[in-house]
């Protein structure tokens, strides 16, 4: 588990796919603009940004990705802790994560009915006595 956190977390690796997937369309688009009858000042201006461009794509998918993973960690992280009062915002679509939402957040209530059904007064003899004592004061 070390070794991996040396090489690269999750988001780098999402990053370098990203990168990966954009950079034959990247290469060829260099390689047509060098290759073109453009000056040395509009190739390095258009190289610049295309690179920029596929830069600022690739960032953009990494983030959309890892973003509603934090989340997910985050809600799972406050469920472990017995917060049952967060919940994720509804998914505009059911797709997997907005699937996978609903079902977090339905842990969450059913954590919680729980929680407050174990907390009700149960009429067992020992304790009800108990909760229906007076003090008097002397």
């Amino acid at each position: 588990m070390d070794s991996e956190r040396r090489a690269g977390g999750f988001e780098t690796r999402v990053l370098l796919q990203a990168l990966a997937v954009g950079l034959p369309g990247g290469l060829l688009g260099l390689a047509l603009l060098w290759a073109g009858p453009y000056s040395a000042g509009v190739r390095w201006t258009l190289a610049a940004l295309l690179i920029a461009a596929w830069w600022a794509l690739a960032s953009t998918l990494q983030t959309r990705v890892v973003r509603p993973l934090r989340t997910l960690a985050n809600l799972l992280s406050a469920l472990r802790e017995g917060d049952f009062s967060l919940r994720a915002r509804p998914a505009p679509r059911l797709d997997a994560l907005g699937q996978v939402f609903e079902e977090v957040n339905a842990l969450g209530g059913t954590l919680r009915e729980q929680r407050l059904e174990s907390l009700k007064p149960r009429g067992d003899p020992m304790i009800v006595p108990l909760c229906n004592r007076r003090l008097v004061m002397a």
